[in-house]
């Protein structure tokens, strides 16, 4: 491990999605030891104030309102962290909690964000069937979206779209369906498809890379469990065939912390619910504890 201090904080929102359940990541993540095999100190859990499980009139998103109130809420909890030097590890949640993390980070300077997902997450609220912000998330944090939920601190965007990198999302037929609005031409993408061509190793320096830049303070690490193959990896709301393997992500993850460049990370979607004999949340812990300790005894 480099010398980073690891601070695990939970952000067990739900306020993206229709469904509940990603609310207990954290809980199965840390029963699974990873703060403990992190050397990590807890810094505390912030749950949202409110859900109204509606959309709502200003943003045509669903618990709009509750996702921009919470988003302040986690940013000030996070930039208390990143202030004490700490390396944090956030534990969603929904994707949605990506707007409280990079919000902490605009407060600070020009950051960089590695979206690691299995969908693009650019839906516009008007295309996503449900209003959820967990489809859009990338959207919005890039600025594309309703003024309440891209534009904070009175500013806009939270990550530039040239500042960001999309890695592993599948889900074009699920964009063409619905009419999701495109990445775009400004923000680098590596869909599945280019990954297999590239190879993981060389996609994964490429992206990394781009987000080393001089004119970058750093970059955050989104990772979406639904980014791994659903085969290891069905736990989650929304299944699509294929995926990363286990060791691809493990990858992705050290070559980013490896830069140097990398000052946190955030891990979502993954819904113990649907992980009755838990294998799924022992994967995850064991891949996160190699890929940010070293350690390799993943089973």
């Amino acid at each position: 491990m480099q010398n980073r201090h690891y601070a695990v904080l939970e952000a067990p929102s739900t306020l993206g999605l229709r469904s509940e359940g990603v609310d207990r990541l954290p809980e199965v993540l840390l029963e699974q030891g990873l703060a403990e095999r992190l050397s990590a100190r807890h810094a505390g859990c912030i749950k949202p104030d409110s859900r109204s499980s509606q959309r709502d009139l200003e943003t045509n998103v669903l618990n709009g309102k509750d996702i921009a109130s919470y988003s302040y809420k986690l940013a000030d909890a996070m930039g208390a962290l990143l202030d004490a030097g700490d390396f944090p590890v956030v534990l969603g949640g929904d994707c949605s909690i990506v707007l409280g993390s990079a919000l902490a980070l605009k407060r600070r300077g020009r950051y960089g964000l590695l979206f690691v997902d299995g969908q693009a997450d650019f839906f516009q609220p008007e295309a996503e069937p449900y209003g959820e912000a967990a489809s859009m998330d990338l959207a919005l944090v890039t600025g594309h979206g309703p003024t309440l939920l891209t534009h904070f601190d009175g500013d806009s965007p939270l990550i530039r779209p040239m500042d960001a990198v999309a890695f592993g999302y599948r889900d074009h037929e699920d964009q063409a369906q619905f009419g999701s609005q495109p990445l775009p031409s400004e923000l680098r993408a590596f869909d599945l498809p280019a990954i297999q061509r590239l190879g993981v190793g060389r996609a994964a320096e490429e992206a990394v890379r781009h987000l080393s830049r001089g004119d970058l303070d750093g970059f955050w690490i989104h990772v979406d469990a639904d980014c791994l193959d659903d085969a290891v990896m069905p736990a989650v709301d929304f299944r699509l065939a294929g995926g990363l393997s286990p060791d691809h992500l493990e990858t992705v993850l050290k070559t980013a912390l490896d830069s140097g460049k990398a000052v946190g990370i955030e891990v979502t979607i993954y819904n113990p619910a649907l992980d009755p004999d838990g294998r799924a949340g022992k994967l995850l812990t064991d891949l996160l504890v190699s890929a940010l300790s070293g350690d390799t005894a993943r089973a």
